[in-house]
């Protein structure tokens, strides 16, 4: 027996299609003007970055302040490149760990050691996007940081999962080192209860 006034099941369900149509269209382009952003970002920087770089070689007469050369770079500004040539892994770093900052590139975590200064330096980075290489990371890859005022090579020595009040990972350690934070399982649906830890030091000749 119909119900007056009732909407008809077959309506509803076409209804209920298209409103999840419509949700899952979004979605998509959402995800799709995020990827973009992101693409677009890493490109015009790492372009600029490379002009950089190239005109600072051209006056490499000029005096370096050592000052300027591990001052700690302005919030959301570009520190430099970070790059694992065996998992084909070339991001920007920017300086900040903001959704903003992490949405675009890897960031430089406040408060531990800028690249070419002695101690920690912590870079963390979504591990569904730029981080998401380091699922197969291993011991003696070689990780490159270059800046503006250097190139500095580091060698992973080891691998970690922790929780995420476990900050202790970033304490400075007593050599020269580099340690990159991503969220884990690299599989997680939603945010990820745990944190995948890379550890690299520099060593002499590298």
């Amino acid at each position: 027996m119909r119900v007056v006034g009732s909407v008809p099941a077959g309506r509803t369900l076409k209804l209920a299609e298209y409103v999840l149509t419509m949700v899952g269209a979004l979605a998509l382009g959402y995800c799709l003007t995020v990827f973009l952003e992101a693409k677009f970002y890493q490109v015009r920087e790492s372009r600029d970055f490379a002009r950089e770089l190239r005109l600072k070689e051209e006056n490499k007469a000029a005096p370096v302040d050592s000052i300027a050369a591990v001052a700690t770079p302005d919030k959301h500004g570009v520190v430099g490149k970070l790059e694992i040539a065996r998992l084909g892994v070339s991001v920007m770093v920017v300086e900040g760990v903001d959704a903003s900052d992490l949405k675009r590139a890897v960031g430089h975590i406040p408060g531990t050691a800028v690249p070419g200064e002695l101690g920690n330096v912590g870079i963390a980075g979504h591990r569904d996007t730029f981080f998401r290489p380091l699922r197969s990371i291993q011991r003696d890859d070689q990780i490159t940081v270059s800046t503006l005022q250097g190139t500095y090579r580091y060698r992973v020595v080891s691998t970690n999962v922790v929780r995420p009040e476990d900050i202790q990972v970033l304490y400075p350690t007593g050599r020269d080192s580099l340690t990159l934070v991503t969220c884990f399982p690299f599989n997680y649906v939603g945010s990820a209860p745990k944190r995948f830890i890379v550890r690299a030091e520099r060593a002499p000749g590298i």
